[in-house]
This record gives structure tokens, C-alpha cells and sequence, in this order.
């Protein structure tokens, strides 16, 4: 594989990655108020390519966090145990809009990494022609 190819494919590889982690963190503010909800955690893996690795990263697996669940007390709720409180969700707005903003950057390096790459290729491809 080509050297342009190969960044190409490690910065796609990139955007996939933050992409799901971009889902993840919405689906985790969508379901902040939503009653004995855990968070989702993203975890990354190098791909390897026969024991060796190729600089290319894929989603591991969907973690949830393990933190205590808000007890929340409202006597009348349909889930309130006999003391009047009930599991509400472990997410954190703050640490998921930061999770967010670091997926969105990360992303748009790997796309600005895969666009200066695709311009050196047609530059190349430009000074060849000639």
C-alpha cells in the first residue's frame, strides 16, 4: 500500500472512531433523565495487520460506567421503592459535552490530515501529467 493511501486509510479509520464516539455521547445526553440509565464508554484498539500494527484505530467495546447510580427521591414516581426513591442515571452533562467537543476536534484533525493528503496526491498526480 502506497504511503497516501496508508494516511488515508489511518485518517478514515480516525473519523469512524470518533464518529461512534460522537453517537455514544449522544445517545448518553439523550438519556441523562432517563431512570437507571448508564453511561456508555467508548474504548479505541489498534488494528493490526498480521501481528503488525498499521496506525489504524476501530472502536472497542461499548463499556458502561460502573459509577453509582443518583437515588432520587419523589414518593410518587411509578419506580420508587418503599423509602420513596428511585435509580436515576449515572451520566454527567459536563463530562459528556466535554467527551463531545474532544470527539468533534479529534475528528476534524483526522479530516484535515485526510484532505492535505488527498491534495499531495493530486498534486503528484498534477506534476506527472505535465
Amino acid at each position: 500500500m502506497s504511503d497516501f493511501q496508508n494516511s488515508l486509510s489511518i485518517s478514515t479509520s480516525g473519523m469512524e472512531a470518533q464518529a461512534m464516539r460522537l453517537r455514544h455521547v449522544s445517545e448518553n445526553i439523550a438519556n441523562a433523565d432517563t431512570p437507571g440509565y448508564r453511561r456508555k464508554t467508548t474504548s479505541f484498539e489498534a488494528v493490526k495487520k498480521a501481528g503488525e500494527p498499521t496506525g489504524q484505530v476501530k472502536v472497542g467495546k461499548v463499556g458502561l460506567d460502573r459509577r453509582e447510580l443518583v437515588k432520587i427521591l419523589d414518593p410518587g414516581h411509578p419506580l420508587a421503592d418503599a423509602n420513596g426513591y428511585y435509580d436515576g442515571s449515572n451520566v454527567d452533562l459536563v463530562v459528556e459535552i466535554a467527551d463531545a467537543r474532544e470527539a468533534q476536534r479529534s475528528y476534524e484533525a483526522n479530516l484535515r490530515m485526510f484532505d492535505q493528503a488527498r491534495q499531495m496526491s493530486q498534486s503528484l498526480l498534477d506534476l506527472l501529467r505535465r
